[in-house]
């Protein structure tokens, strides 16, 4: 059955800030009918891949000063927006927006492109979701750089930083996105900001944007939490490509704290790369990171 759903106007994506990127599209993924999925793909068909997932309330935009570097180390960087962000469908009904939905329409995405060789680049939700792919793809992955993100188990209390974002975000229905991110990385230009709200137009394109944090699973029978489990397990244990991990350390959501209990989980992760001025959304300090991980992943 299609899914009923919105689509931002191509002109509102017109002369972002340093996002000169063509974009791309794959659509009718399995179980995503009628859906249109946004992606950027950058650099050559260089053997390797770097797969960008962003998290809650951000989009492909959010990677613009980490692709440039990416690509001139060799990779072809691939960039999807979820659906309900940047430039991908937004289905209407919040009741679409599942963890299940989220996570099969990723791995229908990775085979869709035949994507290989992958370094995993994720935070947020890009970690929430991806972190649970490579266990269900093993021969496509063979490195990972994790941002700012966990793994939602199920079996651990939230953190208050969490618990107070998600009462935020449920108060403010229509979010402003863009004077969030102006908040959280003061080094934005103030159109760098706007470009934030360039996917909605309106409260009726935020449907993700609301749902999302009430996604994070907060109890063992959660959905995701079991196959969180499961993903955790197998970082534990069965995990061994190559492994870099940067930390915004102002971020009071998925900080410090978090992300050495993370750490613990992944096998042979490495000491992070402390990104001291960042905070939650650390990949506005690209650059900075890229200095730090990209020996690691070599």
């Amino acid at each position: 059955m299609k899914i009923e759903a919105l689509r931002t106007p191509d002109d509102r994506f017109d002369g972002l800030p340093g996002y000169g990127f063509a974009p791309h599209y794959v659509s009718d993924l399995p179980r995503c009918v009628g859906l249109r999925m946004h992606y950027l793909d950058e650099g050559g068909p260089g053997e390797r891949v770097a797969l960008c997932l962003h998290g809650q309330p951000t989009w492909s935009y959010l990677y613009r000063r980490m692709i440039p570097g990416l690509v001139a180390a060799g990779y072809r960087v691939v960039a999807p927006d979820l659906f309900g962000f940047g430039r991908s469908d937004k289905p209407v009904h919040e009741a679409i927006y599942t963890f299940e939905f989220h996570r099969e329409a990723l791995i229908a995405f990775v085979r869709a492109l035949d994507l290989r060789r992958i370094t995993l680049v994720c935070q947020d939700w890009g970690g929430l979701l991806g972190l649970t792919l490579p266990m269900e793809l093993p021969s496509r992955f063979e490195g990972l750089l994790a941002m700012n993100t966990t793994l939602g188990t199920g079996d651990r209390p939230l953190g208050q930083g969490f618990l107070d974002w998600r009462a935020w975000n449920n108060a403010n229905p229509d979010m402003p996105v863009g004077k969030l991110m102006a908040r959280a990385c003061p080094h934005l230009s103030p159109a760098e900001a706007a470009a934030y709200d360039a996917p909605f137009p309106d409260a009726t394109f935020k449907a993700g944007v609301r749902r999302f944090p009430n996604l994070v699973p907060d109890h063992p029978e959660a959905e995701g939490a079991a196959i969180s489990r499961r993903a955790r397990d197998w970082w534990r244990t069965t995990w061994t490509g190559k492994t870099a991990m940067a930390v915004g350390m102002t971020d009071p959501v998925l900080g410090p704290p978090v992300m050495a209990d993370l750490r613990a989980e992944i096998r042979g992760c490495p000491p992070p790369v402390e990104i001291v001025a960042a905070g939650h959304f650390v990949q506005e300090w690209g650059g900075d990171v890229l200095k730090g991980a990209l020996p690691l992943l070599r």
